[in-house]
């Protein structure tokens, strides 16, 4: 394998021998990297050019930029994953992803690997525990002992999965994925196709005019831009080897064996393997703690009716937000059964 050696940010690194080990057996998250060591994070051209030794981190969280598009669910511009670093108190670096699930599942293994390390920004800490006070506040004080034993159970069950929010991460991304490709109107991959063809024909007029000499140096760039534009515009959405309903249903059988295979070891279960993720138990358990329910059955059904009843319409807080985007895709694919 080639190494090149990544450039430092921040004002301590590490000694030439163990950067080049730890990079080279990093695990990759599309253009970033996740070592024992240090994170390693793209440049605007070039995955994993830089690296922050992990003692010099902070703070690690996604962001998400939205264009029109995401917000209407209409046409092929969406949403925007960025994965932030801050670093040496009070230094940043955001770097840009092209699917959001890479940034998820870096997040999911910094979280494994560095459970010390906060993983969301500080307003979003501060939000969640005012939510969460918010929340206390519904729960009813005193339960019954059917209640209290049920919710000992989930619990349980719910610290079990946390201990792999790897496959919580991946089983959320692969039925999300899934679920948006069934939800594809086919019109949207010719225009897809359309607009790849414009990045072609961009590319190879602009390469023409180069080595001919034709045009000026403004024209020449000005085409490769529109190509650029092009291609990245149709590339999330033109049906690819990995991008397309056969692929994405393998990937998501594949997730849901894994999950399968980590929840035989543990006895009784109380969720089947499509739904085993740390949101659902969470919003089962508040089912119960809202005195909605007693029995772990009476919570699996009224989380399913809760969760069936919310739509774009419905405003919910940010932490119940998070939950629904990662679990009803889940629940759709299925029709809830």
């Amino acid at each position: 394998m080639l190494y090149f050696k990544p450039a430092l940010l921040g004002s301590q690194g590490l000694d030439d021998r163990t950067l080049k080990e730890d990079k080279t057996s990093c695990l990759r998250f599309g253009p970033c990297g996740v070592g024992k060591k240090a994170l390693y994070l793209n440049s605007f051209f070039l995955d994993r050019r830089f690296y922050i030794p992990v003692s010099r981190v902070q703070r690690v969280y996604k962001r998400v930029a939205l264009s029109k598009g995401a917000y209407t669910r209409k046409g092929i511009f969406g949403a925007i994953p960025y994965l932030v670093v801050e670093y040496d108190h009070g230094q940043s670096i955001q770097c840009t992803f092209k699917h959001e699930e890479h940034v998820d599942a870096m997040l999911a293994e910094i979280q494994r690997r560095f459970p010390d390390m906060p993983t969301m920004s500080e307003a979003a800490a501060k939000k969640l525990a005012e939510a969460r006070a918010a929340e206390e506040a519904r729960y009813v004080k005193k339960l019954t002992q059917k209640a209290e034993e049920s919710l000992e159970t989930l619990r349980k069950a719910l610290d079990f999965l946390n201990r792999r929010p790897d496959l919580a991460t991946r089983l959320a991304a692969d039925s999300k994925a899934l679920r948006v490709n069934r939800l594809t109107n086919p019109m949207h991959k010719w225009a897809a196709l359309a607009i790849f063809c414009m990045a072609v024909v961009a590319a190879a007029y602009g390469s023409y005019t180069w080595i001919y000499g034709l045009g000026d140096y403004g024209m020449q760039i000005t085409l490769v831009g529109f190509a650029l534009i092009f291609f990245f515009s149709s590339l999330n959405v033109l049906p690819t080897a990995r991008n397309n309903r056969r692929a994405l249903t393998e990937r998501l059988e594949k997730t849901r064996r894994d999950v399968q295979t980590y929840i035989d070891t543990y006895p009784n279960f109380p969720l089947p393997a499509r739904y085993a993720h740390p949101a659902t138990l969470t919003r089962m358990i508040r089912s119960i703690r809202e005195g909605r329910s007693q029995t772990i059955a009476e919570a699996y059904e009224d989380m399913k009716k809760v969760l069936k009843a919310i739509n774009a319409s419905v405003t919910v807080s940010q932490t119940e937000y998070d939950e629904i985007v990662a679990i009803k895709p889940m629940f759709l694919l299925e029709d809830y059964k």
